[in-house]
């Protein structure tokens, strides 16, 4: 719904779009049309020919032959529309082109990991060149996963211990929302991201930016970290109690685990922590939180702990 209150489909931002929703269009509106005219046609019939005082019952042929050959052949002419037209939109969407961009995609609860050509690794945050094909490799970690992004009509299934693979050309710059539209457990509708179309100029310096390491300040930059890893969709800094603990307090704080034992929450802690979650579950917290192993360089987590350090 838009922000004038009607019914609107999201703005149109890749090559396939226009075809979804000329096809969209077409069922809708067929739809209605048959709606109003069965409907319309039912009410003027019943009230034309309703029983009055008096009537007497008179027996209808048993079928008109003209009818039935019309209500039977043009539903199947517009089915058989549908189907070919909707064939040929299936086959576009799922023939990637030879030359475009291959990013892999890894679901996880609650987070997608997304592997950029040239080794950037993001989380719930993609970035793609305008009018350039992109081609992702989609798999998960855990449960079913889907990858929705509704600006471009495209959504994909990752499911575990196999790959699909979907693909776009985004044909607008700007940033789109990604979603998860299966549902995947207690975080499901935190799993949400965006989809950042840039210039190819833009796109090519992004590349080259996000492979160096930080370059500033370690708590400053793990506070960025703690936001684009999203980290904060578990885990608070104000005490509150979210999926997992609150950093506030954390470091150097004696945290008791599930097997009844106790640690120190120091920099060993906190590493193993985000590398092997499973390893020291902390008392009255599920075991979910996926392992960051390949999303976060040695320096990334430096700059975690260091940020940790000041949440005092």
């Amino acid at each position: 719904m838009n922000d004038t209150g009607t019914l609107q489909l999201p703005p149109q931002a890749s090559t396939v779009a226009p075809d979804v929703d000329a096809l969209y269009y077409f069922i809708f509106w067929g739809c209605t049309a048959f709606f109003v005219l069965i409907v319309g046609l039912a009410a003027f019939f019943a009230v034309k020919y309703r029983r009055r005082p008096g009537d007497t019952y008179r027996p209808s042929p048993s079928h008109n032959t003209p009818l039935e050959i019309t209500w039977t052949v043009v539903p199947l002419l517009l089915v058989m529309i549908v189907f070919v037209w909707g064939f040929r939109g299936y086959m576009k969407m799922h023939t990637a082109p030879g030359q475009a961009l291959e990013y892999n995609v890894i679901g996880k609860q609650w987070l997608w990991q997304i592997n950029h050509p040239g080794g950037a690794v993001e989380v719930n945050q993609m970035y793609v060149p305008v009018d350039r094909p992109v081609r992702l490799l989609l798999q998960s970690e855990d449960v079913i996963h889907s990858f929705y992004v509704p600006d471009f009509r495209v959504k994909m299934d990752a499911y575990p211990n196999q790959y699909t693979s979907m693909w776009f050309e985004a044909t607008r710059i700007g940033d789109f929302d990604l979603f998860c539209t299966e549902y995947c457990g207690n975080e499901h509708s935190a799993m949400i991201g965006k989809v950042h179309v840039l210039s190819q100029v833009d796109f090519d310096r992004w590349l080259e930016e996000a492979a160096p390491g930080p370059g500033d300040d370690p708590v400053a930059f793990g506070e960025r970290l703690f936001k684009s890893k999203a980290c904060n969709t578990c885990h608070s800094i104000d005490g509150s109690r979210l999926t997992g603990p609150t950093f506030q307090g954390l470091f150097g704080r004696q945290e008791s685990l599930a097997d009844g034992s106790t640690v120190i929450a120091d920099e060993n802690y906190i590493r193993r922590s985000i590398l092997e979650p499973q390893a020291q579950i902390t008392a009255g917290y599920d075991p979910v939180m996926p392992t960051y192993s390949g999303i976060l360089r040695p320096q990334d987590i430096d700059a975690l702990i260091e940020y940790i350090k000041t949440l005092q």
